[in-house]
């Protein structure tokens, strides 16, 4: 995901750097202008995970590369990567970038559901709290503070050893 200026940078000489004006327009806090940027770069690693699990049989190996580019580009930058996910969970459901996240957290489940269907043990209720706690599973491992030093590769692991555990066999 996109870097963001240091936190020691008022908003306005945020704006000023990147020759916005009046970056209120855009986003009242830092936390919003986080979930602006983020949310671009999340919505383009959604995108790409999709595309690359269309053509996956495996129904885990498909799961995982709809989450593989969600934890690089959350990995991207670390600090602002976990400081997103605090936005997601406790930020204000009002606010339009918030709402876009937590939109983009529905669209990624709904994305691994479509994944888990295609394997007829599966109901569509089951591969939804399964996609759901999948979901769950990606964000508390980006998020974790024992993982802060973690590589991609390595939440992956932790991750496609979760939900291996979920899934048929």
């Amino acid at each position: 995901m996109g870097q963001l200026a240091p936190a020691r940078l008022h908003t306005q000489q945020i704006a000023d750097k990147a020759d916005i004006g009046t970056l209120f327009l855009y986003a009242k806090t830092k936390g919003e202008l986080l979930l602006l940027v983020q949310n671009s770069t999340y919505a383009d690693a959604l995108v790409r995970g999709k595309a690359a699990a269309e053509t996956i049989l495996n129904m885990l190996e498909a799961v995982m590369a709809i989450i593989r580019p969600v934890v690089e580009c959350n990995r991207t930058q670390i600090d602002n990567g976990r400081i997103y996910l605090r936005e997601i969970v406790f930020g204000d459901p009002e606010e339009p970038h918030h709402r876009d996240a937590l939109d983009l957290t529905v669209q990624t489940e709904e994305a691994i559901a479509v994944v888990l269907r295609r394997d007829q043990r599966i109901d569509p209720c089951a591969a939804a709290a399964l996609a759901h706690i999948a979901s769950a599973i990606m964000f508390l491992s980006m998020a974790a503070t024992i993982n802060i030093n973690n590589t991609v590769d390595d939440i992956l692991r932790e991750i496609r050893d979760q939900v291996r555990v979920l899934l048929p066999r």
